[in-house]
């Protein structure tokens, strides 16, 4: 097997459940693009000063409401302003960029980072951002185009000796012969062999994370009904069992959109009539809708599109409540997909109601999470 399908085993025993973040980043088309960045930032900064454990960051070209097209901008901008919380790419979209270029500076920000990097990867979904790179992703010309970006990412981290080269359908590689004075491939990963590697699922079942499975790489649930999503593990697993590896519901992670208020009525004031709401209204619901994807926000497959709407994800997907409210909602949804050891915070951008935000992820990290701590997905 080669060295890079390797697992990475959680070296640590059952622990309590684990806090984090994703952002895609989510801004409203009014919200300047170095306003929106700068939100995002502060996002990070609260997140570490709280506790939580992680945090990933998404790329997008052409969808106004997704506006950041380089992740590692905000990643490495993390890192300088926090001390302890991971930050990673939540996925870099591989079809967009030539995997020698991006082995080595996803190697770099690894040595920024100090080792708290995480590198999360993706084919897109996106048919804006397929036309505008050329890419048939219809076809799926972008899954293996991410299928050989990592086989050449992974290779040009495997310490080969001076000479390996490939050739591909998409992109061509190789590790160049020394020439004195000192020049030769010298970029490496700070963690060895690479730094944790994360991949979001959409559909069900899963074939990417079932590729995720069969390469030990983090499995990542994105924020879909719970009933629909119970079937990723599945995926990830029957991958898994491929490779012959083991694997552990500890490190699944679980997206969800969350709101934590003092009340019931003030959580739901705060996301179906703020932020939270806008978003799901004038883009995310349609999105799916577009594509067909409505469905993998139903709690019963028979319910009518129609009814899918805000205060129905509200009601059947979101954590929003008090903290005691909250809490009982994860419980359930843990007991629906058989557990899990990440709760990942959406983020959304309230900068227009900053102290409402704050206050739920300080509730979360400081009401809720004890309280799920005996939650542990071992």
């Amino acid at each position: 097997m080669p060295r890079w399908f390797k697992t990475r085993q959680n070296e640590q025993g059952p622990s309590d459940m684990r806090l984090g973040m994703f952002t895609m980043p989510s801004h409203p088309p009014e919200r300047g693009l170095g306003e929106g960045h700068d939100w995002d930032l502060q996002n990070l900064i609260w997140a570490d000063e709280l506790g939580f454990e992680e945090a990933w960051v998404g790329e997008h070209h052409a969808m106004v409401w997704e506006p950041h097209p380089s992740p590692d901008l905000l990643v490495v901008e993390g890192f300088r302003a926090t001390k302890n919380i991971r930050i990673g790419t939540g996925g870099i979209c591989l079809p967009y960029h030539h995997p020698v270029e991006l082995a080595n500076r996803i190697a770099m920000l690894d040595h920024i980072s100090g080792g708290r990097l995480n590198f999360g990867i993706a084919a897109s979904g996106s048919p804006t951002d397929w036309e505008m790179f050329g890419v048939d992703g219809m076809n799926g010309e972008n899954r293996d185009m991410v299928n050989e970006s990592m086989e050449i990412i992974m290779n040009m981290w495997a310490g080969h000796e001076p000479g390996w080269s490939f050739e591909g359908k998409y992109w061509k590689a190789a590790i160049p012969h020394p020439i004195e004075p000192m020049l030769k491939q010298h970029i490496l990963p700070l963690q060895k062999p690479y730094p944790p590697i994360g991949v979001a699922g959409l559909s069900s079942p899963s074939p990417t994370l079932e590729m995720a499975g069969e390469r030990g790489w983090i499995p990542m649930s994105l924020n879909l009904n719970p009933t629909y999503v119970k079937s990723h593990w599945d995926s990830y697993e029957r991958g898994a069992r491929k490779a012959g590896l083991e694997v552990s519901r500890q490190d699944w992670r679980m997206v969800r959109e969350i709101f934590v208020a003092d009340t019931d009525e003030e959580a739901w004031e705060h996301s179906v009539n703020g932020m939270m709401g806008r978003m799901m209204r004038e883009y995310f619901l349609p999105l799916l809708e577009a594509f067909g994807f409505t469905s993998y926000l139903k709690a019963d497959a028979d319910t009518p599109d129609a009814d899918v709407t805000v205060e129905y994800c509200a009601k059947h997907n979101w954590f929003v409540g008090s903290p005691e409210t909250v809490a009982d909602k994860i419980e359930q949804v843990y007991a629906d997909v058989g557990g899990f050891g990440h709760l990942l915070q959406f983020c959304f951008d309230y900068k227009d109601d900053e102290p409402a935000w704050k206050r739920s992820m300080e509730l979360l990290a400081k009401e809720v999470m004890p309280r799920v701590a005996h939650l542990t997905g071992a």
